[in-house]
């Protein structure tokens, strides 16, 4: 399979290259990625002289590059997003174009070119879901900030090409993601890298927001799956079984670095934020018989140890590129002005 990876240089998108090029020594991946502030190839390093992998540099919006490449493939797989909710509520107007046009640029080279296209979605496009319930694929769509509503509208998209022109597009929607190199902007790698620079873990509200993690190699072979298995417009959750809540996430990360809890700060609360996401991966488990191989602890250990072991590669970001430490400040700095002590 000639498949083009969108989004290649970020974190799940690499992830699904070495993915592929492991499990399909006959598969040719082509990776395209804009190298906004979270694409960086050195999370291709390893990839970088396989004769299977070629790599350009252009945007999913571009519809005369997409066009150029379509005719040598024979899949899409579309992980290119802007992707942080803290983010879109300071720029929702690029969230729209990356999360809603670019997806519509592939789609027409999809339905042009007769492809398979994949949509990483994601779980955060159900919105807030009740303890004790589950959203299964027919739940509804109630996403609750500028990220999720622009990709439950690229979605929306990929339903509407399936159904007016016959475009064989697959979704999925997967849970909080974590893993070696996600840029330090996320929760765990920055509350990983703040606490080996002894700086304040910003906790917002009271920390007991619920999120279900999943890492990334694992991600990757979900949708890799969904890829080659799964039923044309259809849609996928993909989740592990780790729901935790944030503090109590918090409380491990410090745990494992040997820091101590005082470095909690309970911060200002973002607006809208979603206080649980919870998704139902029946139908990916017994159509598909996929399953997580990491538990818990596997999961957020093999991400913290990774970050504790490659100083170099985060530091290069947070100590050397402008647009990570302008983002912590307008982001973070505020809401720990006057912040005392954690005393739980």
């Amino acid at each position: 399979m000639r498949i083009l990876v969108t989004g290649a240089a970020g974190f799940i998108g690499s992830a699904y290259v070495r993915h592929v090029l492991n499990e399909h020594p006959g598969d040719k991946v082509l990776g395209l990625d804009l190298l906004t502030y979270a694409g960086n190839l050195a999370n291709l390093e390893e990839q970088r002289d396989d004769p299977r992998f070629r790599f350009v540099r252009g945007d999913i919006a571009d519809a005369e590059l997409i066009g150029e490449l379509a005719p040598d493939l024979d899949a899409i797989v579309n992980f290119a997003a802007e992707s942080h909710v803290d983010r879109s509520l300071l720029d929702p107007g690029a969230f729209a174009r990356a999360n809603v046009i670019g997806v519509m640029t592939l789609l027409e080279a999809a339905r042009t070119h007769g492809l398979r296209m994949l949509q990483v979605s994601t779980d955060e496009v159900y919105g807030h879901v009740p303890a004790g319930q589950a959203a299964a694929e027919d739940y509804p769509l109630q996403p609750r900030s500028p990220y999720s509503a622009a990709k439950a509208g690229g979605e929306l998209m990929c339903q509407a090409y399936g159904t007016s022109y016959g475009t064989d597009v697959v979704i999925t929607r997967g849970a909080n993601t974590i893993g070696p190199r996600q840029y330090p902007e996320k929760l765990i790698p920055l509350f990983v890298t703040n606490a080996l620079l002894d700086l304040p873990l910003p906790v917002y509200g009271d920390g007991r927001q619920i999120r279900n993690w999943l890492h990334a190699d694992d991600h990757a072979a979900a949708i890799d799956l969904v890829l080659r298995e799964g039923a044309s417009g259809q849609a996928y959750n993909v989740a592990a079984d780790n729901e935790r809540e944030n503090l109590e996430v918090v409380h491990d990360i410090l745990q494992r670095v040997g820091k101590p809890l005082s470095l909690i700060r309970h911060v200002e609360d973002r607006p809208g934020h979603d206080r649980r996401y919870g998704i139902d991966t029946t139908r990916i488990r017994t159509e598909l018989g996929w399953s997580p191989r990491r538990d818990w602890h596997q999961t957020l250990y093999d991400t913290i140890d990774w970050y504790v072991a490659n100083p170099g590669w985060w530091q290069a970001i947070r100590h050397r590129d402008p647009r990570f430490q302008e983002f912590y400040d307008r982001q973070y700095s505020h809401r720990l002005a006057g912040v005392g002590t954690a005393t739980n």
